[in-house]
């Protein structure tokens, strides 16, 4: 009964207290808004049409996802009087459309808030390594015992059989891969360009095996998987082709290889004595040495001149022969034509129509349309033709200072 009474004794007391502090509350929200709208009223002469235009066209939708930090520390203008509220320098539009009526503020800033959840982060994407995905391929691979090998063989042997020499070659690809290998110090660039000109040559392999002369397929293989990657390496070496020849394929293959050999040996290896182990000449020896020791250049780089309108090309020697050569050339064929024109009249018909329709001419009838012209065998037209040549020699020979018989060929 106690109990009860006192509760029917606080009650009343409650009431009047909560209403006190509603009034309060109300006042002190009234004042802020005052406050508030003295604040938009400053700051509305010193906002621009542009900004205003901007902020009116800012849905209040996309600043209600903003941070709470954004929120709650708004950027302060200059020239802002020093007894206004930094929660009243806003402009006008740019409040309302940060605070819209569904935006909850917190009042109370010594409160925690809640943690942020941090957004996902997406997996680091790990790029995988290409020479350790077909390595993994190749080991799927099985390897063949002696007898299915030589059994495969022949089918592909005397039926061409597509899938026995599938599986010969994929059985084999490991042995590319160790081949290859052993190459990659000579090229530097990526290894799998190695392996898959070694992979043609397996399948040239397979064609070319003879499983019936008791050799193993490795063993013969391994021969042409060398020559397609000493091959390409050769082909990609510069960008100027070399080994065109066979001489310039020996000393591309064995010319340092030799020089090393000499080295160790205690000699101090020249041209002439490369040139003589290698059975090439001198020259070749010296070309190669230049081209193995220096790259390309590239002909239309500028030099000399500021202005970059001078190349290398513009100071290389010309190919075709000099004003002096050409000159002297065309003095020589007049000579020899004036010497043909006195000696036309001493020839006999033949000689003449030899002369004019198969030596002097660019496009010479056969021996045989002569012969059935005059009706005789090509071997009197032969004789003829080389006794007019011993003609036209002796006479320019008598004409002409320091005549060459290299002026009169056939």
């Amino acid at each position: 009964m106690k109990k009860n009474n006192t509760r029917k004794t606080s009650s009343p007391e409650r009431i009047p207290r909560s209403d006190s502090a509603r009034k309060q509350k109300s006042a002190a929200h009234d004042n802020d808004k005052q406050d508030m709208d003295a604040a938009r009223s400053v700051m509305a002469d010193q906002t621009n049409a542009e900004e205003e235009n901007h902020i009116e066209d800012t849905s209040a939708d996309m600043i209600e996802d903003k941070d709470e930090d954004d929120l709650s520390e708004p950027e302060i203008l200059p020239d802002t009087p020093d007894d206004l509220d930094p929660e009243g320098v806003l402009p006008p539009l740019e409040f309302d459309s940060l605070y819209s009526p569904h935006t909850v503020i917190d009042i109370n800033p010594g409160e925690e808030t809640l943690p942020v959840p941090a957004p996902p982060r997406l997996p680091t994407l790990h790029t995988k390594d290409n020479l350790q995905l077909y390595l993994r391929e190749v080991s799927r691979f099985p390897l063949l015992a002696p007898e299915e090998e030589v059994e495969l063989a022949r089918r592909v042997r005397d039926q061409g059989d597509s899938d026995a020499a599938f599986r010969i070659i994929s059985s084999h690809l490991r042995l590319v891969v160790k081949i290859a290998m052993d190459f990659q110090r000579r090229w530097m660039q990526n290894v799998l360009d190695l392996i898959q000109e070694g992979n043609v040559g397996l399948m040239r392999a397979v064609n070319k095996f003879d499983p019936d002369k008791g050799i193993k397929f490795s063993y013969y293989a391994t021969f042409w998987i060398k020559a397609y990657i000493l091959k390409f390496i050769m082909d990609n070496w510069r960008m100027v082709k070399i080994g065109t020849t066979q001489a310039q394929r020996k000393l591309f293959y064995n010319l340092n290889k030799e020089r090393q050999k000499l080295l160790a040996q205690g000699f101090d290896p020249d041209a002439a004595m490369l040139s003589e182990r290698l059975g090439v000449t001198e020259e070749q020896v010296v070309e190669m040495q230049q081209r193995l020791d220096a790259g390309d250049v590239s002909l239309d780089i500028p030099v000399g001149d500021e202005n970059g309108s001078a190349s290398r090309l513009d100071f290389l020697p010309a190919l075709g022969p000099g004003i002096e050569d050409s000159y002297a050339d065309s003095e020589i064929a007049e000579l020899v034509r004036d010497g043909i024109r006195e000696l036309m009249p001493s020839l006999s018909e033949k000689e003449a129509y030899i002369l004019e329709h198969r030596l002097l001419t660019d496009d010479p009838v056969t021996l045989r349309e002569i012969g059935e012209r005059y009706n005789v065998t090509r071997e009197r037209i032969r004789q003829l033709e080389a006794r007019l040549l011993t003609k036209l020699r002796t006479h320019l020979g008598s004409e002409i200072k320091d005549f060459s018989e290299d002026w009169i060929n056939p």
